[in-house]
């Protein structure tokens, strides 16, 4: 694939209201989420960090529904993941990284998950992130998601997924060349 659908990273002014008034709406559909946050500083924060549009407009456009999820008081940073009920269903049947696209002889996917992360600006998240995410609501009960795998792990040749299944969230160990239709993966940005 090699392309998340633009070379141009900026969005025109209609785009970017109709991205700012879906996730207001979606802030405000969720205030489970972001207990404490108001949606004015975080809209705010994203006019004055108009860079960070393009990646969380690719986060919507792939299917994720970013949403505010918390604020860093060291960093001043307002915290979004993917909140999509089942994994990005834009970002699916992917591998685990490049090393392991180039490893696959036939059948390749389309893509990798941390190739088409850093294409859209966004990092995957990591199983502590996964985690807390799970703590607002019930993600991934269908399809699971690529987490960022620690390097001892991925230097065995494995990668480690996450899903909800059975009223408990399981993280999984897969090679990192494997890649399945329910399995995309979940980003993090931070404005």
């Amino acid at each position: 694939m090699r392309n998340t659908n633009s070379n141009k990273k900026n969005l025109s002014p209609k785009q970017i209201e109709e991205l700012l008034k879906t996730l207001k709406a979606r802030f405000e559909k969720n205030m489970n989420r972001h207990k404490g946050i108001e949606w004015n500083k975080v809209e705010t924060k994203l006019k004055k960090n108009a860079d960070k549009l393009w990646p969380l407009n690719e986060m919507e456009r792939t299917g994720g529904e970013p949403d505010v999820i918390s604020y860093d008081k060291k960093t001043g940073e307002y915290i979004f993941y993917d909140c999509s009920a089942e994994s990005p269903s834009g970002r699916r049947s992917l591998c685990y990284d490049a090393e392991a696209l180039a490893s696959r002889k036939e059948n390749k996917p389309k893509d990798s998950a941390v190739y088409m992360a850093s294409a859209m600006g966004v990092e995957l998240l990591t199983e502590e992130q996964y985690c807390e995410l799970q703590k607002l609501g019930k993600f991934d009960a269908k399809t699971s998601s690529w987490l960022n795998t620690p390097t001892d792990v991925r230097k065995l040749g494995g990668a480690i997924s996450g899903e909800f299944r059975f009223g408990r969230v399981f993280i999984y160990a897969n090679g990192a060349e494997s890649y399945f239709a329910s399995r995309g993966f979940r980003g993090v940005l931070r404005v």
